[in-house]
């Protein structure tokens, strides 16, 4: 697999951090290379773009809850055993002033990461429906304030990529205007949104969902809601975490059929103490258990989120009826896309070297970030 379409038996020439060809078998044995060209023979394994995660709080013991940058930038080195190359913390609504600084702290990091590269803040509110919380705490949300997403804008340095709102919240369309102007990603998400007020976020611009099925309105034959509006219609890409828990195997059957495949994102959404050997385990200041496949917070059993890597959920997809080529774009291809990372997530001339290797398995073999190899067990 190397990009728009599957390719066997073939090899990627990588040059200053760039992919430089992408060759057939047939063409790569007729092609003389100077000697100081470095061949890695990967034994049959696939070749891929390297997953980008954009809705992630941590992993490893290591992410955003704690607001500090050095733990984010473990969080990318951790990232990188999963095939991550790119990732958008993803931050929770806080009080105001919390907030911001750990905006800033986080935004601080981008540039000194050693593994994954940290893209750009996905802020999850505070702009959200008190109706669909999730593990999100009351008590942070705001109505929309155009004054407080300014103080946030710049705080993060301009960083901010994506952020998760209700577009049924009085003033959104406001708060859509200007994160257009600011080249903001809007999705919809922790919503109890109508179907109406989902046409009215798409006319504004709210053209992705946070995890599909999960903190939202629910289909109803009467009326739409969220999940009906995302499904309907196939301009609205959608996340979705593919471990077989927050969604059931077989509604990825009906995605497949419903959605256009370059709609669809897919994300990890893991708490911070996801492959964290040993707890106690906490994840947005409260105490969480891990059960039935899922981190639960421990005072009232609500979900609090997904223990899933990037890896793990391109194997679950295959497992779910989606073709290995299909799975992979999930990860790659279409989270640049949706995102507007235009020099990632294909393996084609000119765009970044950043690839994942990984066998029939599933294990990853080998990481690459901008032609530097940061993972290799060949």
């Amino acid at each position: 697999m190397t990009g728009f379409a599957a390719m066997e038996e073939c090899a990627v020439l990588v040059e200053d951090g760039l992919i430089a060809d992408v060759f057939s078998q047939k063409r790569f044995l007729k092609r003389r290379f100077g000697p100081g060209t470095a061949a890695i023979d990967v034994e049959g394994a696939f070749i891929v773009p390297g997953f980008i995660d954009t809705h992630i709080h941590g992993t490893g013991g290591c992410g955003t809850d704690d607001g500090s940058a050095e733990s984010v930038i473990e969080m990318s080195r951790i990232l990188t055993q999963y095939g991550v190359t790119a990732f958008n913390p993803t931050l929770y609504p806080s009080q105001a002033p919390e907030m911001l600084r750990a905006a800033a702290n986080i935004a601080s990091a981008m540039g000194k990461e050693q593994g994954a590269r940290i893209m750009g803040l996905h802020m999850e509110g505070p702009f959200l429906s008190p109706w669909k919380l999730g593990i999100q705490k009351p008590e942070t949300l705001q109505p929309v304030n155009l004054e407080f997403m300014e103080e946030l804008w710049n705080a993060a340095g301009g960083r901010i990529v994506n952020m998760t709102v209700a577009p049924e919240i009085k003033g959104m369309h406001e708060l859509a205007l200007y994160c257009i102007k600011k080249g903001i990603i809007l999705q919809a998400g922790h919503t109890d949104a109508k179907y109406e007020n989902m046409l009215e976020g798409m006319q504004a611009g709210i053209l992705h969902s946070t995890h599909l099925f999960n903190a939202m309105s629910k289909l109803d034959h009467r009326n739409l809601n969220a999940v009906g509006a995302v499904l309907v219609h196939p301009e609205m890409s959608c996340e979705i975490i593919a471990d077989g828990c927050h969604v059931h195997p077989d509604l990825f059957k009906l995605l497949q059929r419903d959605k256009p495949i370059d709609k669809i994102v897919l994300v990890t959404d893991s708490l911070r103490p996801t492959e964290q050997a040993e707890g106690p385990f906490y994840a947005n200041g409260e105490e969480v258990v891990f059960h039935d496949g899922l981190f639960h917070r421990k005072s009232d059993n609500v979900i609090a989120g997904s223990a899933l890597t990037m890896i793990r959920g391109v194997q679950n997809l295959v497992g779910f009826g989606f073709s290995p080529e299909d799975a992979v774009k999930t990860a790659s291809f279409n989270p640049a896309q949706v995102m507007r990372y235009n020099n990632q997530g294909a393996i084609v001339p000119g765009r970044l070297a950043d690839l994942a290797v990984f066998d029939r398995d599933f294990t990853i073999r080998l990481v690459m970030i901008g032609g530097r190899i940061v993972r290799n067990l060949f």
